[in-house]
């Protein structure tokens, strides 16, 4: 991937292309539909396992993959992603992400082998942690940093969350009406179409500095952030006491302390730690890992309760949530309304705070619940809540960066959501199950899934606890200066 991007960028680096600039929500729209499908290939194969496995003749531990390859180089490869960004060329990257997003979808969908599907999946992933970094850079280097900025902020994190909800949606509606090949294949025109208008009207950026990868560093965040994924997703499977869990657990804590004692030696580091030192960034990626372990679980386990307890079909359960999408769209439409009225800081936690209701509401469900009161109502507040936290999040995290580390900032606020997420799932899943245990009436089912978001629930208090006492009060912009 690396060879394309700089094979791509044999030109001056101080030389940008002399195309007229397209409007700016030409590129938001670009950039979000990339983010939109990067987020929907998360979720939308889940619906799609059962008949995958019934064609392909995969085992158990092989569907499991069909999800895990995906995730796994989606997790390890996105800093590596963003800063491929700043040194290659924005539009570059977007266009090789995409690239490769599309062609892997292709390959999975026509995929005779159960082992052709996994390394499609695999191959996915790294699109997606290429592209997903660049979606955002994008964003925040085609609108000036102010309320117009975060408005499209806003666009982006809808969109993406959007992608996330309509994944049992669009599934089932895919394998109910076609084959299960579809849910990749859908990818390759949509694709085909944003390469195109992003091959036209993206214009190039990147940092004019002269860097060059620091390759070192690059091999060991990437390594240690997918042993860390591969470590996570072996808890479903393993437990978290098995040698099979706890081993690629340390390995890839011990390659990301390695990779941040490198860093600090390096003199042209892929992560400069004083971007750690600054209180936004650092503040709001701890957020948005907190906020992710708990938010990420709520489609999964929302999903699940329509289905194995209340007996909706595939594409009923699909149905269910979209009050809940079209909420997370509203919240993070409010947010930049908000910020400037109220702040940043308030803002989150207040997001934070609504969605930790939801989830208390939730972890009341029953057995014989009802639509509005056990699905509805309670997802609504859910996903009001995290687009509010969500947007101000990540306007946070990106706000005052400079132009040479805008993809670095983009490529660890998804990774820290991505990994929050993973890790969160992991621990809920278990939380649920233990609850349950070996019954498997829709009570007990019931009572895991309501441990599960009472948990969750929380999580999220503890998380607006600390965005009051650690987020910045509001952002001060003074060329790439930060906040106070």
């Amino acid at each position: 991937m690396t060879s394309m991007l700089r094979a791509a960028a044999t030109e001056d680096s101080r030389t940008t292309t002399s195309r007229a600039a397209p409007p700016a929500w030409v590129v938001v729209a670009l950039a979000c539909a990339g983010q939109f499908l990067v987020v929907l290939d998360v979720s939308v194969v889940n619906v799609a396992l059962p008949s995958m496995r019934a064609d392909l003749g995969l085992s158990a531990p092989g569907l499991q993959w069909v999800v895990n390859a995906y995730a796994i180089a989606f997790a390890g490869f996105m800093l590596l992603g963003g800063r491929a960004g700043d040194l290659y060329g924005r539009n570059r990257t977007f266009l090789a992400g995409l690239a490769l997003f599309t062609l892997a979808s292709l390959g999975g969908g026509l995929a005779q082998e159960g082992w052709q599907l996994l390394v499609a999946r695999a191959v996915q992933g790294l699109g997606a942690a290429v592209l997903a970094p660049a979606t955002l850079t994008l964003v925040t280097s085609a609108v000036p940093e102010g309320a117009a900025r975060a408005r499209a902020i806003a666009t982006w994190t809808a969109v993406g969350a959007g992608g996330g909800a309509a994944g049992g949606l669009v599934g089932g509606l895919l394998v109910d009406g076609l084959t299960w090949r579809w849910v990749l294949l859908i990818n390759v025109p949509v694709g085909a179409v944003v390469l195109a208008g992003a091959a036209r009207w993206l214009p190039e950026s990147r940092a004019r500095d002269g860097r060059r990868l620091d390759l070192p560093g690059a091999l060991l965040v990437t390594a240690g952030l997918a042993t860390l994924a591969y470590g996570i997703v072996q808890t479903e499977a393993e437990g978290w006491t098995a040698a099979a869990t706890l081993v690629p657990l340390c390995a890839g804590l011990a390659l990301i302390g390695l990779f941040l004692a490198v860093e600090a030696r390096t003199k042209e580091p892929l992560m400069p730690l004083k971007l750690l030192g600054r209180r936004p960034v650092a503040s709001a990626n701890v957020a948005m890992f907190v906020n992710g372990s708990a938010m990420f679980c709520m489609w999964f386990f929302m999903t699940l309760y329509a289905q194995n307890v209340l007996g909706y079909t595939p594409l009923g359960a699909g149905l269910a949530l979209v009050p809940s999408s079209l909420a997370v769209l509203l919240g993070a439409k409010l947010a930049p309304r908000l910020m400037p009225v109220v702040g940043p800081r308030n803002v989150a936690a207040l997001g934070t705070l609504v969605a930790a209701a939801g989830f208390g509401w939730q972890s009341t469900m029953t057995a014989d619940g009802t639509y509005a009161t056990a699905i509805m109502f309670p997802g609504i507040l859910m996903m009001l809540g995290g687009g509010l936290g969500a947007t101000t999040l990540a306007s946070l995290a990106t706000s005052g960066a400079s132009p040479m580390d805008a993809g670095l900032v983009s490529g660890l606020i998804n990774t820290s959501r991505t990994m929050g997420g993973s890790l969160g799932l992991a621990v809920m899943s278990t939380i649920a199950a233990a609850r349950t245990g070996s019954r498997g009436s829709a009570q007990a089912l019931t009572e895991g899934y309501a441990l599960a978001f009472r948990t969750g629930g929380c999580v999220l208090l503890g998380g607006a606890l600390l965005m009051l006492l650690w987020l910045p009060r509001s952002t001060v912009v003074t060329g790439s200066t930060g906040a106070r």
